[in-house]
């Protein structure tokens, strides 16, 4: 099919709630993408983030076929291998990671199914109510995740919300120690808010809000949605701060571009009990299968080592461009935001006229996520694009 079959046979259905671009992408190897035109281009978006070990990896490929060809969802009230090998390969990351001795582990279809249940999860565990999130902040489109969600272009269409719910400046621990009360459930925070503009956060706050969270009785939820899996530089972005949180929830990359959720906590805190909480098809087998290989590469091909290094060259180099059209250029890993002063919009569209599929975050940056196992010689061809586009 060409791209105006493509185009049109998807408008006539599709629900409008998502924009397209002009483009039909139908092909895509480790961190290139072909069009319905046969157009190549070099990719910096990672499909929104889930793409970590690239597109069509031939290992995760092979599971994926093999889990195919046995079982490919499963009874949740049923045990099986994939899901208990999936499990045991998912502690020995926190346990690397966070420290935590032994954990508990929910998976769902999404990061925002994983918010859900770490919301979920804080209300039953506390007894409380109230959540405490960051402006700026995005944590999913559901009912409860947008409630954490600062911005009101996704929030205003669906208000009312989840009530009890207190948005606080970033970075700001002063707005946190009057936020967080005896009705606080759990603070919910990002790393790195991604969405909101590519902002990392400092380690004092981050601390701070642990501190904060220690002494008042509210559990830490860190949104490691699309900050974990290797992509700022180390298995979770927790690490570069020496925090412990009290919940962790990823999605994305986890499960290799299958559907995947993770709410993940240590199991001092305790449990769900049965018939509180479930998903028909988290956890199934194909999936766990896809995201046991994505860990298998993640290690075999040092990806969390090879984000860090390619990231701090990315940064080095695209604030080396000094461009008038920058404002400044920030990130961790390879999660870069290159904040233009004006709108980023047809930046976008000049870079995919130029080979180069990138991201918004908001309408003033540049969001760079590429595949960690993206070639340097990409990336400068990336760097030396975004230059011409900006000069």
């Amino acid at each position: 099919m060409n791209y105006e079959q493509i185009s049109q046979l998807e408008l006539i259905h599709h629900s409008g709630a998502v924009g397209r671009r002009p483009v039909a992408l139908v092909r895509a190897k480790g961190a290139r993408l072909w069009d319905s035109q046969g157009k190549e281009y070099i990719d910096c978006a990672a499909a929104q983030g889930w793409a970590n070990v690239g597109h069509c990896h031939p290992v995760v490929t092979a599971a994926i076929q093999k889990q195919a060809e046995t079982l490919v969802a499963s009874q949740e009230s049923s045990f099986n291998d994939q899901r208990a090998l999936w499990l045991a390969d998912m502690a020995a990351i926190f346990q690397n990671s966070l420290g935590w001795a032994d954990c508990a582990i929910h998976p769902s279809n999404s990061g925002a199914e994983a918010n859900e249940a770490a919301l979920k999860f804080a209300r039953f565990r506390t007894g409380r109510k109230g959540f405490v999130a960051a402006g700026r902040g995005f944590h999913g489109r559901t009912m409860g995740a947008l409630s954490v969600t600062a911005n009101k272009k996704y929030r205003d269409p669906f208000e009312p919300l989840l009530p009890g719910v207190t948005h606080i400046p970033y970075n700001n621990l002063d707005a946190a120690a009057a936020a967080i009360g005896n009705d606080t459930a759990s603070v919910i925070v990002e790393i790195v808010q991604g969405e909101g503009g590519v902002y990392p956060g400092e380690t004092d706050y981050f601390q701070g809000l642990r501190r904060l969270c220690n002494e008042r009785g509210a559990l830490l939820i860190v949104d490691e949605i699309q900050t974990g899996v290797g992509r700022t530089g180390r298995w979770l972005a927790c690490e570069h701060h020496k925090l412990s949180p009290d919940i962790v929830t990823l999605g994305k990359s986890i499960g290799g571009g299958l559907p995947l959720g993770v709410t993940a906590w240590p199991r001092r805190l305790g449990l769900f009990e049965s018939g509180t909480h479930g998903s028909t098809f988290g956890g199934g087998p194909l999936v766990c299968a896809a995201s046991r290989a994505v860990i298998e590469v993640m290690a075999e091909e040092r990806l969390v080592e090879r984000a860090e290094t390619l990231g701090l060259w990315l940064l080095s180099e695209l604030r080396g461009l000094h461009s008038s059209q920058v404002r400044e250029v920030r990130g961790l890993g390879l999660m870069v935001g290159v904040e233009l002063k004006g709108k980023v919009t047809p930046v976008l569209q000049q870079l995919m006229e130029r080979g180069v599929w990138a991201l918004p975050a908001g309408l003033n940056v540049l969001r760079l996520l590429p595949p960690l196992v993206i070639e340097q010689a990409d990336l400068e061809k990336v760097v030396s694009t975004i230059g011409e586009v900006l000069k």
